[in-house]
């Protein structure tokens, strides 16, 4: 009678972990951020018709990285779930924190089960309130762990290098063109090489408060996107001009003082004028 190959439960769970998390590394990252009137969500995506950010409910959205199919069934389910709760009771008994659970327990239990491999995705499940206090963004891993998350959250892809870059240049009550040049730059600083993404190349959508309609998720259109992002960079092209350009008496560049030229000596007929001060801050 053969024996039956042992694994610890410990190196188990480490194994799946790993290749959980592998997997979702090869994929590309994908931000929220929360401005100044919502919630912004950009995802690198070259595919126009297969979406990592979707809207679930009337103020919650969804999005994800990782494999499209295993992602894609749980969005899916979310829907369900939320549209059978607000119908059988009411919509505002539909909300991110019961969805998240949910979701949670499901990628726990696929995660703890020994039969089927880990979901080798990532995802995220905000919700908007009628202030930025009120905002809610909760971030669930492979392993059905959930975390609350305020102002900022990056997956996917080399996420610790792009939260760094979203970290020291994000700002509370940021504007929607500054969350979005935000989020497109850091994006960009995924590697040891900057890259300059294009419209074609992110996906875009916010849960804006301000809007007028029940639903409050809304996709931005590449015209849009082009738009806002070219409005945002003349702003920062003329700082960078201001800076790089100053006065030439910075530099050390004046005029011969008038004090070391020759002078007349004076008559009792012709009054003479004091000398002038030489102004330093005429450029040359």
């Amino acid at each position: 009678m053969s024996v039956p190959f042992y694994v610890s439960p410990e190196q188990l769970m480490r194994d799946r972990a790993d290749f959980a998390r592998k997997g979702i590394a090869k994929g590309r990252s994908a931000i929220a951020l929360q401005y100044a009137d919502g919630i912004l969500f950009v995802a690198e995506n070259r595919s126009p018709a297969l979406h990592k950010v979707a809207e679930i409910y009337d103020k919650m959205a969804f999005a994800a990285v990782g494999r499209y199919n295993e992602f894609e069934n749980l969005r899916i389910a979310g829907v369900r779930l939320a549209d059978m709760r607000g119908y059988s009771y009411d919509r505002r008994d539909v909300t991110g924190r019961a969805l998240a659970n949910a979701y949670a327990q499901t990628l726990g239990a696929i995660f703890s089960s020994g039969g089927e491999k880990p979901l080798e995705v990532e995802i995220l499940v905000a919700e908007i309130g009628g202030s930025a206090a009120e905002d809610q963004i909760y971030r669930l891993t492979y392993d059905g762990s959930i975390a609350d998350v305020r102002g900022y959250a990056v997956m996917g892809g080399p996420a610790e290098q792009v939260a760094d870059y979203v970290g020291e240049h994000y700002q509370e009550g940021i504007s929607l063109a500054g969350a979005l040049r935000l989020a497109v730059d850091a994006l960009g600083h995924d590697g040891t090489e900057v890259r300059q993404l294009t419209s074609d190349q992110i996906e875009v959508a916010v849960l804006d408060r301000t809007r007028t309609q029940v639903r409050k998720f809304k996709r931005i259109s590449v015209e849009t996107l082009e738009r806002i992002l070219s409005e945002s960079r003349p702003a920062e092209d003329a700082t960078a001009e201001s800076k790089d350009s100053t006065p030439a008496a910075e530099d050390g560049a004046t005029s011969a003082p008038a004090d070391d030229a020759p002078v007349a000596p004076p008559t009792d007929d012709v009054p003479i004028a004091p000398p002038e001060e030489p102004d330093d801050d005429r450029p040359l």
